[in-house]
C-alpha cells in the first residue's frame, strides 16, 4: 500500500505506522481513510506487533479544523458516516488480537490522543503535552475521548481534564494511568516492548488482550468464564507444550503461534 498520510514499515514481525501529515500531523479526511487502510496492515500474518509514532515535536494535533468548517454543510447523517472510517479504525486497533504501542512525543491532543487510547499500552516522553482541548470549539471528544478516557483514569478526571481543557505532560499522565510508561525516548521504548513481545506467545498475547478488554465491560463473573474458555483454547496450543518443554530443557521457548 502507498500512502500520502502515514509512513508505514514492517520489519522483523513488526509494524511501525508514523503519522507523517506535515505540520501537526493533524488528521484530515485523507489521514482519516488512511488510517482505515493502515489496520489492514496491521491485521498481516507477517506483523506480530504494531507500534503508531508521529514525529519529535508533535504526535498528532487530532482532527483538522478545516475539517469541522466543512462539516458544518454536512448532515447529521453524513458526519455519522465520516466518524465511522476514523472510529472503525479505532476499534480494529482496540479489538485486533494483536498488541498495539502508541510512542507518544510533543503534542498529543484530540484526535491524536483517541488514538493513543485505541491502543493497548501507551509510553510517553516526560514533556510530551496531552489533553483534550475539543471545548475551544464548542464540542467535546467524540471517538473515544470519552468513553476510552474514562475506563483508564476514573470519571472525575476524565470529567475535569474534559471540561478544563487541560494538558498534562508525561509524567503527570502517568500519574493518573492515562499513559502506562514514561521514557525520554518513547520509540525506541516501544521498540525494545515491541521486540520482547514479538518472541511471546502470539496467541496467549492475543486472547489476554480481547479477555482484558471484555472484562472491562462485564461483570466478574462473566470476566471469570471468559478468562476460563480461553486458558482451555491455550491449554491446547503448541506454544504452550513449547513453554513446558523449554521450562523442562532449561532453555529458552520458540513460540510458533500454533
Amino acid at each position: 500500500m502507498e500512502f500520502d498520510t502515514l509512513d508505514v514499515t514492517v520489519t522483523d514481525g513488526i509494524a511501525t505506522i508514523r503519522l507523517a501529515n506535515d505540520p501537526v500531523n493533524a488528521i484530515d479526511q485523507r489521514m482519516r481513510r488512511e488510517l482505515a487502510e493502515a489496520v489492514d496492515v496491521l491485521r498481516e500474518d507477517r506483523v506480530q506487533v504494531g507500534v503508531f509514532a508521529g514525529g519529535d515535536e508533535v504526535f498528532s494535533v487530532g482532527a483538522d479544523v478545516a475539517l469541522f468548517e466543512a462539516a458544518q454543510e454536512w448532515t447529521t447523517a453524513e458526519f455519522r458516516e465520516n466518524s465511522r472510517i476514523l472510529g472503525g479504525a479505532f476499534d480494529a486497533i482496540e479489538t485486533i488480537e494483536k498488541p498495539v504501542l502508541a510512542a507518544i512525543n510533543g503534542t498529543c491532543v484530540g484526535g491524536g490522543l483517541e488514538l493513543a487510547l485505541a491502543c493497548d499500552v501507551r509510553i510517553a516522553a516526560p514533556d510530551s503535552k496531552l489533553g483534550f482541548p475539543e471545548h475551544n470549539i464548542g464540542l467535546i471528544p467524540g471517538l473515544g475521548g470519552c468513553s476510552r478516557f474514562v475506563h483508564l483514569v476514573g470519571p472525575g478526571t476524565a470529567k475535569d481534564l474534559i471540561f478544563s481543557g487541560d494538558l498534562i505532560d508525561g509524567d503527570r499522565a502517568r500519574e493518573i494511568r492515562l499513559v502506562e510508561r514514561v521514557a525520554d525516548d518513547p520509540e525506541a521504548a516501544a521498540r525494545s516492548y515491541a521486540e520482547d513481545l514479538r518472541d511471546r506467545p502470539p496467541q496467549a498475547v492475543g486472547l489476554a488482550k480481547r479477555v482484558v478488554n471484555a472484562a472491562r465491560d462485564a461483570d466478574t463473573r462473566t470476566a471469570g468464564t471468559l478468562e476460563s474458555l480461553a486458558q482451555s483454547t491455550l491449554l491446547k496450543t503448541d506454544d504452550h507444550r513449547e513453554g513446558i518443554t523449554a521450562f523442562r530443557e532449561d532453555r529458552d521457548p520458540e513460540f510458533t503461534g500454533e
